[in-house]
């Protein structure tokens, strides 16, 4: 096993970092994914695969039981139907490029681009379901917000 250099981990030499962590069924086919659709750079192949995207690392494993340091806690990745309490947002200069081009690599949207006055913005899924914001700033930079909710 070839060692990595630190830059490229999210292990910082002071303060701390956020990543997120993903449970996954398929380490493989979820890292193609993060790697492919969002452009990010392969760090780790596994255990735990990690993945850095723009500033930020996404690390995936499979799920499982409880461990001495989480005792009570069972990773599973979601299934469908499950209710939603978190998903990720990604923020792109360009959504109708960024769209166009995730589709292409096979991205799952659950609705093309649509303008909340705020900024322009579509949810994708990855590949086990795992919600994905992705979002444009536009009125929100000369401040225009979006209605609240209903």
């Amino acid at each position: 096993m070839s060692m990595v250099d630190r830059e490229q981990l999210p292990a910082p030499v002071e303060g701390l970092v956020v990543t997120h962590f993903l449970t996954v069924r398929d380490v493989a086919r979820s890292r193609a994914f993060y790697a492919d659709v969002l452009g990010g750079e392969v760090v780790l192949e596994e255990n735990p695969a990690i993945v850095k995207v723009a500033n930020t690392w996404i690390i995936m494993n499979p799920g499982g039981g409880p461990t001495p340091d989480k005792p009570d806690v069972t990773l599973r990745a979601p299934e469908p139907g499950d209710p939603v309490t978190a998903f990720m947002n990604v923020r792109v200069a360009d959504i109708a490029a960024f769209h166009t081009h995730a589709t292409s690599l096979g991205a799952r949207f659950l609705t093309e681009p649509i303008d909340r006055k705020a900024e322009i913005r579509c949810y994708m899924r990855d590949p086990d379901g795992h919600l994905i914001e992705v979002g444009q700033a536009t009125g929100m930079l000369h401040g225009v917000y979006a209605d609240p909710p209903a």
